[in-house]
Protein backbone atom coordinates (compact mmCIF):
# COMPACT_ATOMS: atom_id res chain seq x y z
CA UNK A 1 0.00 0.00 0.00
CA UNK A 2 1.47 3.59 -0.85
CA UNK A 3 1.96 6.33 1.07
CA UNK A 4 -1.07 8.36 -0.23
CA UNK A 5 -3.49 5.17 0.04
CA UNK A 6 -2.51 4.88 4.11
CA UNK A 7 -2.95 8.69 4.61
CA UNK A 8 -6.56 8.03 2.82
CA UNK A 9 -7.29 5.58 4.93
CA UNK A 10 -6.34 7.08 8.17
CA UNK A 11 -7.83 10.36 7.03
CA UNK A 12 -11.05 8.98 5.78
CA UNK A 13 -11.30 6.40 8.21
CA UNK A 14 -12.00 4.06 5.37
CA UNK A 15 -10.86 1.63 8.52
CA UNK A 16 -12.70 2.68 11.19
CA UNK A 17 -10.66 0.09 13.95
CA UNK A 18 -7.05 2.11 12.68
CA UNK A 19 -5.90 3.33 16.02
CA UNK A 20 -4.17 5.86 14.08
CA UNK A 21 -6.89 7.21 12.45
CA UNK A 22 -9.09 7.40 15.77
CA UNK A 23 -6.38 8.91 17.29
CA UNK A 24 -6.15 11.77 14.49
CA UNK A 25 -9.64 12.12 14.50
CA UNK A 26 -10.42 12.58 18.61
CA UNK A 27 -7.34 14.84 18.33
CA UNK A 28 -8.73 17.17 15.32
CA UNK A 29 -12.48 17.28 17.05
CA UNK A 30 -10.29 18.65 20.43
CA UNK A 31 -8.59 21.13 18.63
CA UNK A 32 -11.85 22.13 16.82
CA UNK A 33 -13.46 22.63 20.13
CA UNK A 34 -10.51 24.46 21.96
CA UNK A 35 -10.60 26.67 18.96
CA UNK A 36 -14.48 27.19 19.27
CA UNK A 37 -13.68 28.23 23.03
CA UNK A 38 -10.97 30.08 22.07
CA UNK A 39 -13.21 32.27 19.75
CA UNK A 40 -15.72 32.99 22.75
CA UNK A 41 -13.56 33.61 24.91
CA UNK A 42 -11.77 36.29 23.03
CA UNK A 43 -14.88 38.64 22.84
CA UNK A 44 -14.40 38.82 26.51
CA UNK A 45 -11.88 41.99 26.57
CA UNK A 46 -10.39 41.46 30.44
CA UNK A 47 -9.56 37.51 29.45
CA UNK A 48 -8.56 38.29 25.77
CA UNK A 49 -6.09 41.35 27.25
CA UNK A 50 -4.48 38.45 29.64
CA UNK A 51 -4.17 35.65 28.16
CA UNK A 52 -3.63 37.16 24.18
CA UNK A 53 -0.14 35.56 23.82
CA UNK A 54 -1.80 32.27 24.37
CA UNK A 55 -4.89 32.79 22.40
CA UNK A 56 -2.25 33.70 19.49
CA UNK A 57 -0.21 30.39 20.20
CA UNK A 58 -3.35 28.48 19.62
CA UNK A 59 -4.65 30.11 16.36
CA UNK A 60 -0.80 29.76 14.75
CA UNK A 61 -0.78 25.82 15.72
CA UNK A 62 -3.99 25.46 14.51
CA UNK A 63 -4.04 27.19 11.86
CA UNK A 64 -0.79 25.25 10.68
CA UNK A 65 -2.42 21.77 11.77
CA UNK A 66 -6.15 22.59 9.74
CA UNK A 67 -3.74 23.36 6.97
CA UNK A 68 -1.41 20.52 6.33
CA UNK A 69 -5.03 18.51 7.25
CA UNK A 70 -6.93 20.13 4.09
CA UNK A 71 -3.83 19.63 1.74
CA UNK A 72 -3.51 15.41 2.94
CA UNK A 73 -7.17 15.34 2.42
CA UNK A 74 -6.86 17.18 -1.21
CA UNK A 75 -3.55 14.96 -2.44
CA UNK A 76 -5.23 11.60 -1.03
CA UNK A 77 -8.78 12.84 -2.90
CA UNK A 78 -7.65 10.80 -5.60
CA UNK A 79 -7.65 7.45 -4.21
CA UNK A 80 -11.67 7.97 -3.94
CA UNK A 81 -11.24 6.94 -8.01
CA UNK A 82 -8.00 5.42 -8.21
CA UNK A 83 -8.85 4.57 -12.05
CA UNK A 84 -9.50 7.79 -12.86
CA UNK A 85 -8.04 11.47 -13.31
CA UNK A 86 -6.21 12.28 -9.96
CA UNK A 87 -6.61 16.13 -10.92
CA UNK A 88 -10.26 15.47 -12.11
CA UNK A 89 -10.71 13.80 -8.50
CA UNK A 90 -9.02 16.63 -6.16
CA UNK A 91 -11.03 19.12 -8.03
CA UNK A 92 -14.27 17.71 -7.67
CA UNK A 93 -13.36 17.19 -3.96
CA UNK A 94 -12.02 20.65 -3.54
CA UNK A 95 -15.51 21.49 -4.73
CA UNK A 96 -17.75 19.79 -2.20
CA UNK A 97 -19.15 21.10 0.84
CA UNK A 98 -16.74 19.35 3.69
CA UNK A 99 -13.53 20.62 1.44
CA UNK A 100 -15.36 23.76 1.46
CA UNK A 101 -15.79 24.32 5.03
CA UNK A 102 -12.03 22.88 5.85
CA UNK A 103 -10.59 25.66 3.38
CA UNK A 104 -12.91 28.83 5.31
CA UNK A 105 -11.49 27.66 8.68
CA UNK A 106 -8.28 28.70 7.68
CA UNK A 107 -8.90 31.22 4.49
CA UNK A 108 -9.33 33.85 7.20
CA UNK A 109 -5.95 33.93 8.85
CA UNK A 110 -3.83 33.48 5.25
CA UNK A 111 -6.05 36.76 3.66
CA UNK A 112 -5.19 38.91 7.19
CA UNK A 113 -1.83 39.26 5.76
CA UNK A 114 -3.30 40.65 2.52
CA UNK A 115 -6.60 42.28 3.20
CA UNK A 116 -7.28 44.29 6.19
CA UNK A 117 -9.91 42.71 8.14
CA UNK A 118 -11.30 43.90 11.20
CA UNK A 119 -10.57 42.06 14.49
CA UNK A 120 -13.70 41.43 15.57
CA UNK A 121 -14.55 40.58 12.06
CA UNK A 122 -11.81 37.58 11.49
CA UNK A 123 -12.65 36.48 15.18
CA UNK A 124 -16.48 35.72 14.30
CA UNK A 125 -15.10 34.17 10.88
CA UNK A 126 -13.17 31.64 12.96
CA UNK A 127 -16.30 30.36 14.29
CA UNK A 128 -17.01 28.82 11.32
CA UNK A 129 -14.59 25.86 12.27
CA UNK A 130 -17.11 24.22 14.34
CA UNK A 131 -18.83 23.16 10.94
CA UNK A 132 -15.56 20.89 10.68
CA UNK A 133 -17.46 18.82 13.21
CA UNK A 134 -19.40 17.84 10.83
CA UNK A 135 -17.00 15.62 9.24
CA UNK A 136 -16.66 13.40 12.57
CA UNK A 137 -20.77 13.80 13.64
CA UNK A 138 -23.20 11.20 12.75
CA UNK A 139 -25.57 13.43 14.00
CA UNK A 140 -24.69 16.26 11.58
CA UNK A 141 -23.96 14.02 8.96
CA UNK A 142 -27.76 12.37 9.18
CA UNK A 143 -28.98 16.53 9.34
CA UNK A 144 -27.71 17.59 6.02
CA UNK A 145 -28.81 14.25 4.38
CA UNK A 146 -32.14 15.12 5.29
CA UNK A 147 -31.53 18.77 3.88
CA UNK A 148 -29.88 17.46 0.59
CA UNK A 149 -32.77 14.99 -0.04
CA UNK A 150 -35.25 17.01 1.07
CA UNK A 151 -34.70 20.15 -0.14
CA UNK A 152 -37.28 20.64 -2.73
CA UNK A 153 -39.74 20.09 -0.25
CA UNK A 154 -37.99 23.22 2.22
CA UNK A 155 -37.76 24.88 -0.97
CA UNK A 156 -41.97 25.11 -1.53
CA UNK A 157 -42.26 25.78 1.77
CA UNK A 158 -40.08 28.82 2.13
CA UNK A 159 -41.24 30.03 -1.17
CA UNK A 160 -44.89 29.64 0.59
CA UNK A 161 -43.43 31.25 3.36
CA UNK A 162 -41.90 34.24 0.92
CA UNK A 163 -45.40 35.49 -0.77
CA UNK A 164 -47.56 35.17 2.58
CA UNK A 165 -44.61 37.64 3.92
CA UNK A 166 -45.08 40.32 0.83
CA UNK A 167 -49.29 39.82 1.09
CA UNK A 168 -48.81 40.19 4.81
CA UNK A 169 -46.85 43.24 4.56
CA UNK A 170 -48.75 44.89 1.41
CA UNK A 171 -52.04 43.99 3.84
CA UNK A 172 -50.45 46.14 6.59
CA UNK A 173 -49.59 48.87 4.51
CA UNK A 174 -52.92 49.55 3.53
CA UNK A 175 -54.46 49.24 7.01
CA UNK A 176 -52.20 50.48 9.15
CA UNK A 177 -50.43 53.57 6.81
CA UNK A 178 -52.44 56.18 7.64
CA UNK A 179 -52.70 55.32 11.84
CA UNK A 180 -48.82 54.82 12.19
CA UNK A 181 -46.85 56.35 8.98
CA UNK A 182 -43.63 56.09 10.55
CA UNK A 183 -43.73 52.59 11.12
CA UNK A 184 -46.30 51.00 8.00
CA UNK A 185 -45.08 53.96 6.10
CA UNK A 186 -44.16 51.51 3.30
CA UNK A 187 -44.30 48.00 2.46
CA UNK A 188 -40.59 47.19 3.07
CA UNK A 189 -41.20 49.31 6.48
CA UNK A 190 -43.77 46.67 7.22
CA UNK A 191 -42.39 43.71 5.95
CA UNK A 192 -40.42 43.67 9.60
CA UNK A 193 -43.85 43.02 11.64
CA UNK A 194 -44.47 40.87 8.53
CA UNK A 195 -42.00 38.76 9.55
CA UNK A 196 -41.82 38.74 13.16
CA UNK A 197 -45.79 37.92 13.32
CA UNK A 198 -45.61 35.11 10.61
CA UNK A 199 -42.56 33.46 12.22
CA UNK A 200 -43.17 34.01 16.21
CA UNK A 201 -46.15 35.89 17.83
CA UNK A 202 -44.34 39.49 17.26
CA UNK A 203 -42.08 41.35 19.43
CA UNK A 204 -44.47 44.08 20.36
CA UNK A 205 -41.73 46.60 18.80
CA UNK A 206 -44.50 47.47 16.11
CA UNK A 207 -48.02 46.40 16.13
CA UNK A 208 -51.39 47.28 14.44
CA UNK A 209 -53.70 50.07 16.59
CA UNK A 210 -56.61 50.52 14.69
CA UNK A 211 -59.43 47.74 14.49
CA UNK A 212 -59.00 46.31 11.13
CA UNK A 213 -55.43 46.19 11.51
CA UNK A 214 -55.33 44.22 14.87
CA UNK A 215 -58.02 41.75 13.33
CA UNK A 216 -55.77 41.74 10.24
CA UNK A 217 -53.20 40.92 12.58
CA UNK A 218 -55.06 38.22 14.65
CA UNK A 219 -55.48 36.11 10.91
CA UNK A 220 -51.56 36.48 10.28
CA UNK A 221 -50.77 35.49 13.54
CA UNK A 222 -52.84 32.24 13.00
CA UNK A 223 -51.73 31.84 9.62
CA UNK A 224 -48.05 32.19 10.83
CA UNK A 225 -47.86 29.00 13.26
CA UNK A 226 -49.26 27.14 10.81
CA UNK A 227 -46.27 27.97 8.61
CA UNK A 228 -43.36 28.21 11.30
CA UNK A 229 -44.57 24.72 11.70
CA UNK A 230 -43.94 23.30 8.41
CA UNK A 231 -40.17 23.64 7.58
CA UNK A 232 -40.29 21.43 11.12
CA UNK A 233 -42.81 19.05 10.09
CA UNK A 234 -40.33 18.28 6.76
CA UNK A 235 -37.20 17.77 9.04
CA UNK A 236 -38.77 15.91 11.67
CA UNK A 237 -40.13 13.66 8.66
CA UNK A 238 -37.11 13.71 7.25
CA UNK A 239 -35.03 12.76 10.31
CA UNK A 240 -37.47 9.57 10.84
CA UNK A 241 -37.11 8.77 7.35
CA UNK A 242 -33.19 8.39 7.42
CA UNK A 243 -33.30 6.69 10.89
CA UNK A 244 -35.65 3.82 9.17
CA UNK A 245 -32.67 3.61 6.33
CA UNK A 246 -30.39 3.38 9.05
CA UNK A 247 -31.88 0.86 10.87
CA UNK A 248 -32.85 -1.10 7.51
CA UNK A 249 -29.47 -1.12 6.51
CA UNK A 250 -27.61 -2.33 9.76
CA UNK A 251 -31.13 -5.11 9.35
CA UNK A 252 -29.85 -6.55 6.06
CA UNK A 253 -26.11 -6.70 7.07
CA UNK A 254 -27.14 -8.86 9.87
CA UNK A 255 -29.18 -10.87 7.83
CA UNK A 256 -26.42 -11.30 5.88
CA UNK A 257 -23.95 -12.07 8.59
CA UNK A 258 -26.93 -14.82 9.79
CA UNK A 259 -26.79 -16.63 6.33
CA UNK A 260 -24.57 -19.08 7.71
CA UNK A 261 -26.40 -19.17 10.98
CA UNK A 262 -23.38 -17.47 12.86
CA UNK A 263 -21.87 -14.35 13.60
CA UNK A 264 -18.27 -14.93 14.16
CA UNK A 265 -15.73 -12.50 15.66
CA UNK A 266 -15.01 -11.00 12.40
CA UNK A 267 -18.73 -10.21 11.21
CA UNK A 268 -19.20 -8.74 14.92
CA UNK A 269 -16.62 -6.56 14.12
CA UNK A 270 -17.59 -4.89 11.04
CA UNK A 271 -21.65 -4.63 12.34
CA UNK A 272 -19.86 -2.84 15.23
CA UNK A 273 -18.21 -0.62 12.81
CA UNK A 274 -20.94 0.04 10.77
CA UNK A 275 -23.32 0.53 13.88
CA UNK A 276 -20.78 3.19 14.52
CA UNK A 277 -20.78 4.73 11.03
CA UNK A 278 -24.51 4.87 10.55
CA UNK A 279 -25.07 6.59 14.30
CA UNK A 280 -27.21 3.92 15.67
CA UNK A 281 -27.18 3.32 19.77
CA UNK A 282 -26.22 0.44 21.15
CA UNK A 283 -29.07 -0.74 22.46
CA UNK A 284 -31.07 -0.37 18.89
CA UNK A 285 -28.05 -2.79 17.34
CA UNK A 286 -29.19 -5.14 20.17
CA UNK A 287 -32.76 -4.75 19.60
CA UNK A 288 -32.23 -5.30 15.58
CA UNK A 289 -29.89 -8.18 16.50
CA UNK A 290 -32.26 -9.88 18.86
CA UNK A 291 -35.32 -9.55 16.35
CA UNK A 292 -33.31 -11.14 13.38
CA UNK A 293 -32.32 -13.71 15.96
CA UNK A 294 -35.55 -14.57 17.18
CA UNK A 295 -37.02 -14.94 13.74
CA UNK A 296 -34.27 -16.17 12.00
CA UNK A 297 -35.53 -20.51 12.29
CA UNK A 298 -31.46 -21.21 11.50
CA UNK A 299 -29.75 -18.51 13.20
CA UNK A 300 -27.44 -19.10 15.66
CA UNK A 301 -25.45 -16.09 17.42
CA UNK A 302 -21.63 -16.78 18.74
CA UNK A 303 -22.62 -14.37 21.89
CA UNK A 304 -25.82 -13.15 23.50
CA UNK A 305 -27.14 -9.73 22.37
CA UNK A 306 -28.11 -8.75 25.93
CA UNK A 307 -24.92 -10.17 28.23
CA UNK A 308 -22.12 -10.73 25.75
CA UNK A 309 -22.09 -14.25 27.07
CA UNK A 310 -20.41 -16.80 24.37
CA UNK A 311 -23.35 -19.11 23.18
CA UNK A 312 -21.17 -21.71 20.94
CA UNK A 313 -20.15 -23.73 23.87
CA UNK A 314 -23.85 -24.42 24.58
CA UNK A 315 -24.28 -25.90 21.06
Amino acid sequence: MSIRQQLHTILERSNRGDPVGRCIEFSLVVLISLNVICVILETVDSIYARFAVHFQAIEIISVAVFTVEYLARLWCSAENAPGGSALGERIRYACSPLAIIDLLAIAPFYLSFFLAFDLRFLRVLRLLRIFKLTRYSSAMTMLLDVFRQEASAFFAGFFILMVLLILTASGAYLVEQGAQPEKFGSIPDAMWWATATLTTVGYGDVTPITPLGKFFGACVTVIGIGMAALPAGILASGLADQLRRKREQLTEQYRQALEDGVIDAEEEKELEELRKTLGLSKLLADEVLANMAAHGPSARLRHCPQCGADLSRHH
